[in-house]
């Protein structure tokens, strides 16, 4: 796979940008939902748009959902929705921001808030 993918899980990874033109490389990977954390235009008018890379995923049979986290300003309510995502959606999941990273730290902060739930 030609996606620099970081798997945390068995079903779950992250990733940075990825493109229209990458999700043919995720559904052949295995990956059956991916969640897009980097807001549109954060990384200015070369990144591409989520409604591109959507298109290009529901092409692909992916299940896609677009939930922008500002990088440095993650919420509890960001945090709350990340789970919810993931409870819902079919696995593996890929997410992806610019590095990976903010999506990484969004699947941490969800299984803390997940384990004190229960």
């Amino acid at each position: 796979m030609s996606v620099d993918v970081r798997a945390l899980t068995d079903t779950f990874a992250v990733a940075p940008q990825l493109g229209p033109d990458d999700m043919p490389d995720v559904a052949s990977a295995g990956f059956r939902s991916v969640i897009i954390n980097r807001p549109d235009l954060e990384g200015g008018p070369d990144q591409p748009l989520s409604a591109d890379v959507i298109k290009a995923a529901q092409a692909e049979g992916l299940q896609i959902e677009y939930q922008p986290v500002v990088s440095g300003a993650m919420t509890y309510d960001d945090v709350e929705r990340f789970a919810q995502l993931l409870q819902q959606l079919p696995g593996p999941v890929l997410a992806y921001c610019r590095s990976g990273a903010r999506c990484a730290t969004l699947f941490e902060a969800a299984r803390q808030v997940h384990a004190n739930k229960s």
